[in-house]
């Protein structure tokens, strides 16, 4: 746990201290933060970190292991009088302090705190503020290890791209049945020789598939991909070590030797889109002007409805990265939720707009790195549909 460094950020931001609860893993953020993991979670715990002097742990009688590891006082309970009452010792001379909440739960992956724990301590008298931009801080910046983990990832993510398409026309060519599932499994070996891993299969969709932007061909349910299909391919993956952080993007091709106007025609305003939020996130981290997650949103938002066609483009932007494919930084999204986290140096996040018609999905992602003088796209950048046929 980086101590010294949580309370420079509790002063820095007016905060009598970061106070963590949990009741059977239901915050995990908790236990990363703080550096623990318990055997057994069954008792309520928490965990005071002071913005000046030493932490405190509450922990029931029969837990009192729960927090080994972490420095400070320990406190013990049976009873929940009796908890009630050591919280408000541990709480007192407390004026605000930051919880894992968000208020009207507009950031909904750091409201991980039940409302009825946040009546009990606000009931102590302690304004409950939301601990987001300290999860950001102590979560979702990387560090020179992970991004060149993020990088070498990337390679193999490309290359696992590159050989799908190549599959796909290899066998379209040469007359044979080829399925989604197919490609995805193919993808899956380039992984494994590649040294990387994923939580979930990668998505090869063919036409209408490429519509849904969670997509997942299985052996049992597969499109065929023949020629004058349209195929997307969203690949993730990061390196089989610890600490290790993802790569993720997306790219689109049509089964021809030419790409018909009307998939080039939405893939241009989707990569328009794209390109104008990477275009807002360089130009305010050049700038040294704090821009926040829903306004990347905004800015590929209004490309999209600029054309028409807003009503089909119906995720965020972009989501956080980091050692799981959804980090907890973050994310360009003015829609799902509303994201008022300003973007911090040392994170990385997607930028990932889409145009989803009746018969076919665009979508276009790369992978956006900001440091503290420059922000920059990790990895490839797609500037056209692959015609997957053309030699």
């Amino acid at each position: 746990m980086e101590l010294n460094a949580i309370q420079k950020e509790l002063q820095a931001a007016g905060l009598d201290g970061w106070l963590f609860y949990d009741h059977h893993r239901r915050d995990p953020i908790a236990y990363r933060v703080l550096g623990v993991n318990p055997v057994m979670v069954t008792r309520r715990w928490y965990y005071l970190i002071p913005a000046m002097g030493e932490p405190a742990k509450l922990l029931h009688r029969i837990e009192k292991g729960s927090l080994d590891g972490a420095p400070g006082v320990v406190h013990e309970y049976s009873s929940w009088t009796e908890q009630r009452e050591k919280l408000g010792q541990l709480l007192q001379g407390k004026k605000r302090v930051a919880m894992e909440y968000s208020a009207l739960n507009d950031i909904p992956y750091v409201g991980l705190v039940d409302a009825g724990t946040i009546e009990l301590v606000k009931s102590l008298g302690v304004e409950v503020v939301s601990s987001a931009e300290l999860v950001q801080l102590f979560e979702a910046r990387w560090s020179p290890e992970a991004l060149a983990s993020h990088l070498e990832a990337g390679k193999v993510v490309h290359a696992a791209i590159r050989q799908g398409f190549a599959m796909i026309r290899d066998a379209v060519k040469r007359g044979q049945t080829l399925r989604e599932y197919d490609v995805q499994q193919e993808i899956l070996r380039v992984f494994q020789a590649g040294g990387v891993e994923a939580d979930d299969p990668p998505d090869v969709a063919a036409n209408a598939n490429s519509s849904n932007p969670h997509y997942s061909a299985t052996q049992a349910s597969s499109s065929l991909i023949s020629r004058g299909d349209w195929v997307l391919l969203d690949v993730w993956a990061k390196q089989r070590k610890p600490g290790a952080v993802y790569f993720d993007i997306t790219w689109t091709g049509f089964v021809g030797e030419e790409v018909p106007a009307r998939y080039a025609a939405i893939f241009a305003i989707v990569k328009e889109a794209r390109d104008a939020a990477i275009d807002l996130v360089k130009s305010a981290v050049e700038a040294g002007r704090t821009l926040r997650g829903y306004e990347v949103d905004d800015a590929a938002r209004a490309v999209i409805t600029h054309h028409g066609y807003g009503q089909y483009f119906f995720h965020r932007t972009g989501h956080s990265i980091g050692e799981e494919v959804h980090g907890n930084g973050a994310n360009m999204d003015n829609l799902e939720t509303h994201d008022t986290r300003p973007i911090i140096p040392r994170t990385c996040f997607s930028v990932e707009p889409g145009i989803y018609l009746p018969e076919f999905g665009v979508r276009t992602e790369v992978n956006v790195y900001v440091d503290e003088k420059e922000a920059r796209v990790t990895g490839g950048i797609q500037q056209e549909v692959v015609p997957i046929l053309a030699e």
